[in-house]
């Protein structure tokens, strides 16, 4: 009997060990896949990605996020054609998608910058320090409708003759670069990347933004976009992308150099000096005056979608159409 025993025992140790094992390993929890394309090559902009990634934001809820590098067809349409979840646009762009004759399926779910940042560089020995200072200067231009009836409007409204500014295509090289070799007189730019850059690289200039000649020129640029049917048929997936990337860009707001850091290490070629100002700039330009980042302002938005109408820019009004804040407001309530 005793040796019955020992045998039985004998034979259930190799299963006690193979229900201890199986008890201590974790369940097997595949982390769902989401692709968020940019709109253009990575920089601060995009600083609250890179940290939600990098500090495992996206990895805590679940996900396992893929940032790609826009194609040339633009992120609107990565987007819209479900190859990415969420992306990168802006305002303007996104109301031409959205007048097309088959709208594309998007909706804008948060700003990244609270306030339109873009406006006018030049070299200082220029004298460009007013938008009526640009009679008679030339200018680098993409020579895209939206940017045109902007500089119309800035230059009509300091009394000054559009028709005297001159124009020529803009070339594939940096602003700085531009307006030191003189070649053009002013470039378009955004303040938080190739301004600070100009400061960093100790150049003289003059920089005069489209938001101060006029608050219906105080559109979102940039901000996040999401495939409409995705957040239609995963509602909860997209809580918890935009909970995470919350996460990643009020960590930036609080803590601009160490976000800085996790940048210049996921994208290596950016100069550190520069990434690192720029956080700083954008450490107050993120959400500005609001509480919560992200947020749309309803009668800024209109306001820019009202005036593209008048210029002729879209084939019908849009008004309030094109975002939502459900999906930021749900995740402040949640946080």
């Amino acid at each position: 009997m005793k040796s019955l025993k020992i045998c039985c025992i004998l034979l259930l140790i190799p299963l006690i060990f193979s229900f201890t094992s199986c008890a201590n390993q974790k369940p097997d929890s595949k982390l769902e896949k989401i692709s968020f394309v940019l709109e253009w090559a990575p920089n601060t902009n995009h600083t609250g990605v890179y940290v939600a990634k990098a500090n495992g934001y996206y990895e805590e809820a679940g996900l396992d996020v893929e940032i790609l590098t826009p194609p040339e067809g633009g992120a609107e349409n990565q987007v819209a054609s479900g190859k990415a979840q969420f992306g990168v646009s802006v305002q303007e762009g996104l109301a031409i998608c959205l007048t097309l004759d088959n709208p594309l399926p998007i909706t804008a779910i948060a700003s990244i910058i609270d306030h339109n940042t873009s406006g006018l560089i030049s070299a200082k020995s220029k004298g460009i320090d007013s938008f009526k200072k640009l009679e008679g200067k030339t200018y680098s231009s993409w020579e895209a409708p939206t940017e045109l009836a902007i500089l119309k409007q800035t230059i009509e409204d300091a009394g000054a003759d559009y028709s005297k500014l001159r124009t020529v295509p803009a070339p594939a090289t940096d602003a700085i670069s531009l307006i030191q070799a003189g070649t053009v007189d002013v470039v378009w730019v955004y303040e938080a990347w190739d301004v600070i850059a100009a400061q960093v690289a100790g150049v003289d200039y003059n920089f005069i933004k489209f938001s101060d000649a006029s608050p219906v020129l105080d559109f979102y640029t940039p901000l996040i976009i999401a495939n409409d049917d995705f957040l239609k048929n995963h509602p909860y997936t997209a809580k918890k992308f935009m909970q995470a990337t919350v996460r990643g860009y009020e960590f930036a707001i609080e803590h601009p150099q160490e976000a800085a850091q996790i940048l210049a290490v996921a994208v290596p070629e950016l100069s550190l000096d520069l990434i690192t100002a720029s956080q700083e700039y954008l450490a107050a330009a993120y959400r500005s005056e609001k509480t919560q980042w992200g947020v749309f302002d309803e009668a800024r938005w209109t306001a820019f979608y009202d005036w593209m109408y008048e210029q002729d820019l879209l084939p019908k009004p849009l008004g309030n159409k094109g975002f939502t804040n459900d999906f930021i407001a749900e995740v402040y309530y949640s946080l």
